[in-house]
């Protein structure tokens, strides 16, 4: 673990960057990637935390995220704007539009009431990610990654529409 450390300080913003891309792609849940750099970056057993941020209504993000969900105006959905952070570091900020209604009572509780992130709270449905869309943002920049996907239930059915943003805390040692 330490060698990976010493090696990713070694990498350029970009390569870094790169590496954060590729290890993104490679896993459904954004969450456990975060969580994998925390483990490397703060004390044992510091958690990646969703500090919620008020969000103001969007009609036509709500619009975006009805159509790459596949439902109409009569299905509820919610919005959560979240920094995911650790300890003090804000690592992303993200948009979720999800479906509650294909979610749990105990998992809409539990994203309502606290700061748990969305990846670990929707994990017993054993979700799998497709990716819309990736941008690489300047590596030397505040937010330095974007990506967008939707989420879908062991059944393939989609759940969450996804908008994350990377920031330069995620590649700085």
């Amino acid at each position: 673990m330490i060698a990976a450390l010493v090696l990713t300080v070694a990498l350029s913003p970009m390569a870094q960057r790169d590496r954060l891309n590729a290890d993104l792609l490679a896993h459904d849940s954004a969450t456990a990637v975060l969580q994998a750099l925390c483990d490397d970056r703060a004390p044992l057993g510091t958690p990646i935390r969703a500090r919620l941020i008020p969000a103001t209504p969007d009609a036509g993000a709500d619009a975006v995220a009805r159509r790459a969900l596949g439902v109409g105006r009569g299905e509820p959905i919610r919005h959560r704007r979240v920094e995911l952070t650790c300890g003090e570091r804000v690592f992303s900020r993200a948009d979720n539009w999800y479906l509650p209604a294909r979610l749990t009572p105990q998992m809409n509780t539990l994203l309502e009431t606290t700061q748990t992130p969305f990846g670990v709270v929707a994990a017993p449905l054993r979700f799998h990610r497709r990716t819309l869309s990736v941008k690489r943002l300047n590596p030397r920049g505040p937010a330095v990654l974007r990506h967008r996907a939707v989420l879908l239930d062991a059944d393939g059915k989609p759940f969450s529409l996804v908008q994350e943003t990377y920031t330069d805390q995620t590649i700085a040692p």
